[in-house]
């Protein structure tokens, strides 16, 4: 029996598990009731255990039967979005405005899930790191678990991590050498003017109206200051101001983010940005104050280990579900901080339920059940191949 059918026999019941974590979902760094449940089950199964390495994050430790070998570490992240579920399954959050909306429920469910197979079938060199990262969704889960000395704590070789894909078929598997997911910095603009009535405009350092000029003006970086061949973004997604309909308020605020797959446009974007938003303020008569943070680095993956990962899959799905993709993916991924400090490899699995929507972030959203133990079977035979 291969890998892939021992762990389909189970299916039923890491679909419980999933349900049970995306009924129960918990926000970045507040991970305290799924950490416990990764905790427990790991202990159950023989495997070491360390808990609140980064806050919340915990990390599991399988030692090879075949004596010394690499060290690998495989991740997985297990905080949900701040979101209302508008979702109908029954296993519905229950924990009004946040959700599993990116299918972290699913990635635990499937480190779990392959845990629970390696811990009973030891014969391997080397040892597996389990990460269970937290906040991963913009609340700097992997530098807290830098920060805590996870790499000085647990020495790594490798380290893999594997994301759903729901725009992508069932069961395929795709990945990219290289720059494979964008960095990313969240931005805050504030507008500062001198605020008046309504009917005496002249009277008036319009912020409102500055924010706006700020908005359209910021679309000209990427269209004239990023290369035609490189590629990036620039997204206004917030634009607060005012609050009564008499009144032409002094203050507005602007918050968005930038997409780039390289360090150098990175700065460039954060440059212009700034310069744009004080220049286009100061022709109001204003000011802006503008203020970066940097949540994402570019996702480097290293060759040889993207070969890996698709090899692995290759062996589970076979290779006629495994294909690298064309480009790069303009979201990102915190990963990127912990492949900076260990070379590592990150790639996606496909998983479309009948019940959710094909795009991640959306309160329609759910995580695709029949991939579960493709997912685990993958992260098993990706330790056979690199560990055996």
């Amino acid at each position: 029996m291969t890998v892939l059918e021992t762990l389909q026999q189970k299916a039923a019941t890491y679909a419980e598990w999933r349900h049970d974590f995306h009924q129960h979902p918990e926000l970045g760094l507040e991970e305290v009731r799924t950490a416990g449940i990764v905790a427990e089950k790991l202990r159950s199964w023989g495997i070491e255990v360390t808990e609140k390495v980064g806050v919340t994050g915990v990390v599991g430790v399988i030692r090879g039967s075949l004596g010394p070998g690499k060290t690998i570490g495989l991740r997985a992240d297990m905080d949900a979005l701040a979101m209302t579920e508008t979702g109908t399954c029954p296993w519905k959050s229950v924990n009004v405005g946040v959700m599993h909306g990116c299918g972290h429920d699913g990635h635990t469910t499937m480190l779990l899930a392959a845990a629970e197979y390696l811990a009973a079938h030891r014969d391997f060199h080397g040892t597996v790191i389990l990460i269970f990262q937290p906040a991963e969704e913009g609340n700097g889960g992997a530098r807290a678990m830098l920060a805590d000395g996870l790499f000085e704590r647990f020495p790594m070789d490798e380290i893999f991590g594997m994301h759903n894909a729901a725009e992508v078929r069932p069961g395929y598997f795709t990945g990219l050498k290289g720059a494979a997911m964008a960095g990313s910095d969240f931005f805050t603009i504030r507008v500062k003017g001198k605020g008046a009535h309504g009917s005496a405009p002249q009277n008036s350092v319009d912020a409102t109206l500055t924010a706006a000029m700020i908005v359209t003006s910021l679309q000209q970086i990427v269209a004239r200051n990023v290369a035609p061949l490189d590629s990036a973004v620039v997204s206004v997604t917030k634009n607060h101001a005012g609050s009564a309909f008499n009144v032409i308020p002094q203050d507005a605020e602007l918050g968005g983010c930038t997409r780039f797959f390289s360090e150098k446009t990175g700065a460039m974007l954060r440059s212009r940005i700034e310069a744009v938003s004080k220049a286009v303020a100061e022709s109001c008569g204003a000011t802006a104050e503008v203020e970066f943070n940097s949540i994402y680095s570019v996702l480097e993956n290293d060759a040889e280990l993207t070969d890996a990962m698709m090899n692995a899959a290759r062996e589970v799905v076979g290779p006629e579900n495994v294909g690298y993709a064309s480009a790069p993916r303009m979201g990102s991924e915190d990963f990127s901080f912990l492949s900076q400090r260990v070379r590592g490899a990150y790639c996606f699995l496909g998983g479309q339920a009948p019940h959710s929507v094909k795009n991640h972030h959306n309160p329609g959203y759910d995580f695709d059940d029949r991939i579960l133990h493709v997912g685990a079977a993958i992260w098993v035979k990706l330790v056979e191949q690199r560990l055996g």
